[in-house]
């Protein structure tokens, strides 16, 4: 996809209240902005066609506001509706100049096998450096893709750069790991699968099935 360039940094965007009552009038803008909330609760209880259906309605009255267009973006994520995902994300790139839902776009044209487009979006992440978490959730992405084309050599490359034990470990150094450590073995090395599942284990026994995953390979 053509895509204009980003921003230095994200731009800086009234609240979906302000802006929602900018496009509707006070009465119906805040009326909006309640029915957002809605949305947001329906998402977060996992009621997906219940936020589609309100996020549908206010898309369409106002559709330069990032949250709604972002909310149902990942709404149509979780539904596994790659395309209509894909669309809404990229409008909300485009709005906002961020990064924050690069991980989710990406995977969204990972699942379509635009695999250009994945790249991309993580060379555009990898640049912006966010956040470490952020950023762990593009490579995974993009490293994820690699492995999707049989390009194991490569996605395993993408996971060990830069790659250190952590003096303090976050729930995004385990999903780093555990999927290098997936790679490893997919790719035949064993002894280096075996050591990273079980460095994933000693942090934590209920990641996954890593006590499985290790137990397979002792």
């Amino acid at each position: 996809m053509r895509r204009h360039p980003l921003p230095e940094a994200p731009r800086r965007l009234p609240d979906a209240d302000v802006l929602l009552r900018r496009a509707l009038g006070d009465r119906a803008g805040g009326k909006a902005a309640g029915r957002l909330d809605e949305a947001a609760r329906a998402f977060s209880e996992d009621r997906f066609q219940d936020a589609r259906r309100i996020l549908n309605q206010l898309v369409e009255r106002a559709p330069e506001v990032p949250e709604v267009v972002e909310l149902l973006g990942l709404v149509h994520y979780r539904m596994g509706h790659w395309k209509a995902a894909t669309k809404r994300l990229e409008v909300f790139r485009d709005i906002t100049g961020s990064t924050e839902q690069h991980p989710v776009l990406a995977d969204c044209h990972r699942a379509q096998g635009r695999w250009d487009d994945v790249n991309a979006l993580w060379i555009e992440l990898r640049d912006a450096s966010p956040s470490g978490a952020l950023v762990t959730e593009g490579r995974l992405v993009a490293a994820g893709a690699l492995a999707d084309q049989g390009r194991l050599s490569e996605a395993v490359a993408m996971l060990e750069r830069g790659w250190r034990i952590p003096s303090r470990v976050r729930d995004y150094h385990l999903r780093r790991a555990y999927a290098l450590a997936d790679l490893y073995e997919r790719s035949g090395v064993e002894p280096r699968a075996r050591e990273m599942f079980t460095w994933v284990r000693n942090h934590d026994r209920q990641f996954a099935d890593v006590v499985a995953r290790v137990r397979a390979l002792s």
